[in-house]
């Protein structure tokens, strides 16, 4: 699943005005919190690692907020495997609060420009801001249009963090300082789509908040003076928060931090929840907890859910000691494991990853393909003449399946390969946040031409990707193997069905571009209908 990315990951810290310092905060003296951040960006690298940032507000500072961020890795951006500029980073922006993020993006990937936290400088302090997000505005167009009307704005990138940013300085615009509840109730109701979202001022305020769907994740913890939020739960237990203090920002709710005052308040009603699946089938750290369910766990469940499948379709051997199961790593391991210790067949670690190819982006077919062969290493002496499942977390493009699966036959030696999809097959597009807004780039729709998945079109499926068979997890597995209601879940790139109004209907567009391309026998991609960051 290299071939496929979720696009960013927020973080947040406040040392909030108590006599005594957190213990949390080790040598972190109440004024410096700011350099725990860094390594709460470490934590959550697996959502983008493009670009990193932070902004750090210090009160005794002429800037007071200031932002370091630049293209690269967090450790690349921060230069933590130099101590002396490092320190010298940590001491500049030294604050006793800060946000952050980390960045993958499908659009301006190699500029500094679009890297996150975005800031505002103004001379009045509360309309001098800073904030970063993760997810994407499924309505970007409309609020881009209108923002251009009437010809007296103008946006510099094509991206809607920067709508975000307008619609801020819009609210921050009058005079009197507005309540962060009241400015995030105000541009909600202009929002179409996915976002968890982090702000700091010059005032020293800052606020955290989340979607009314709850689409992308976002949880808090709070320890004596010491509040810390995120995208995933392992960069706050990693920082040494209890898991039991650990919580979900809720759906349509806000934290705020003003004037030294913590409080937690809802700025829109949540109705319903459409928490992204994908983040527990593949997005998501294996070590983080995602409203209140463990990704681990989750990922188990679909193994134990691949293993009951093979046992009741029964065509492949399991007990003549030919057979194994072998994960492509790293994040379908969870899933092998398990499927593997249902069947009672061996589990092994046939493929193994080379963690120092380099990151992989959207990319020409082509690159993609080179990327994969250098990713990915097969053992011969593991593999060789034997039965392969190979456990995989989805099919997006099928480019690093085909690749994958030549490698095995031509340098492993497998016998035979048997694909199972820990996911049903990807079939839509995604609008809030995730790189597969093109119908054209996925693998399935062209086979299952909107109708059901069957036992022949996964047959033809098998001949295509160069495999002995395919097996994918029906729909109605991944609420299951989530613990959760399939109605709080989003699962519109496995449904089509959509749950904001704009992203259904840039999905009719999106199925009608690829309905004229494939009656005009064009293969080239449709451009995305939704902005992205």
């Amino acid at each position: 699943m290299s071939e496929i990315h979720d696009e960013c990951g927020v973080a947040a810290i406040y040392h909030l005005p108590h006599s005594a310092p957190s213990p949390l905060c080790g040598d972190c003296r109440p004024w410096e919190i700011s350099r725990l951040l860094p390594r709460m960006l470490l934590d959550i690298q697996n959502r983008g690692q493009l670009a990193a940032g932070i902004t750090t507000y210090d009160p005794s500072r002429d800037q007071l907020i200031d932002t370091h961020k630049d293209v690269g890795s967090v450790s690349e951006v921060f230069r933590l495997s130099h101590p002396g500029k490092r320190e010298s980073l940590m001491q500049e922006y030294a604050g006793l609060a800060a946000i952050g993020h980390v960045r993958y993006a499908t659009c301006g990937r190699d500029d500094k420009n679009y890297a996150q936290p975005f800031e505002r400088y103004h001379l009045r302090k509360h309309k001098w801001f800073s904030f970063a997000f993760n997810g994407q505005l499924a309505n970007y167009t409309a609020l881009r249009d209108r923002l251009l009307a009437d010809g007296d704005h103008h946006l510099a990138r094509e991206a809607d963090t920067e709508i975000i940013m307008h619609e801020v300085s819009r609210e921050l615009s009058f005079e009197t300082k507005p309540l962060l509840v009241d400015m995030m109730r105000s541009i909600s109701s202009r929002f179409d789509g996915a976002y968890s979202l982090v702000f700091l001022n010059a005032c020293g305020d800052m606020m955290v908040a989340r979607d009314p769907l709850g689409i992308k994740p976002l949880c808090y913890a709070k320890e004596g003076p010491l509040f810390a939020a995120a995208s995933e739960s392992v960069a706050l237990v990693n920082l040494g928060f209890q898991p039991e203090n650990v919580r979900p920002v809720p759906p349509g709710q806000l934290i705020s931090i003003v004037d030294g005052e913590f409080r937690i308040e809802p700025f829109a009603p949540s109705p319903r929840t459409a928490h992204c699946f994908f983040e527990w089938v593949y997005f998501a750290n294996v070590a983080s907890t995602l409203d209140g369910r463990s990704v681990y766990l989750s990922r188990t469940a679909l193994g134990g859910a691949l293993a009951r499948l093979e046992r009741a379709d029964g065509r492949v051997p399991l007990d003549d000691g030919q057979t194994i199961v072998v994960p492509v790593p790293d994040t379908s391991k969870a899933a092998a494991d398990a499927m593997a210790y249902e069947l009672g067949i061996p589990a092994r670690e046939g493929l193994i990853r080379n963690r120092y190819s380099g990151r992989t982006f959207i990319e020409a077919s082509d690159d993609r393909r080179r990327k994969a062969e250098t990713k990915y290493t097969p053992l011969r002496e593991v593999l060789a003449g034997k039965r392969v499942l190979l456990v995989e977390d989805s099919i997006v493009r099928s480019t690093t399946m085909k690749v994958l699966l030549h490698r095995i036959r031509k340098l492993g030696g497998a016998r035979e390969i048997h694909v199972r999809v820990a996911c049903p097959p990807i079939v839509a597009a995604c609008f809030y946040g995730i790189d597969m807004s093109r119908i054209a780039e996925l693998f399935a729709p062209r086979f299952l031409q909107g109708q059901p998945l069957t036992d022949e079109i996964q047959a033809r499926m098998a001949a295509e990707l160069g495999c002995e068979s395919l097996r994918y997890l029906p729909v109605d597995a991944v609420a299951a193997a989530i613990g959760c209601p399939p109605d709080t879940l989003c699962q519109a790139c496995i449904t089509g069905e959509y749950p904001t109004p704009c992203g259904q209907q840039l999905y009719q567009v999106a199925l009608e571009n690829a309905r004229k391309q494939q009656e005009s026998g064009v293969h080239n991609y449709e451009e995305s209908a939704a902005g992205s960051q």
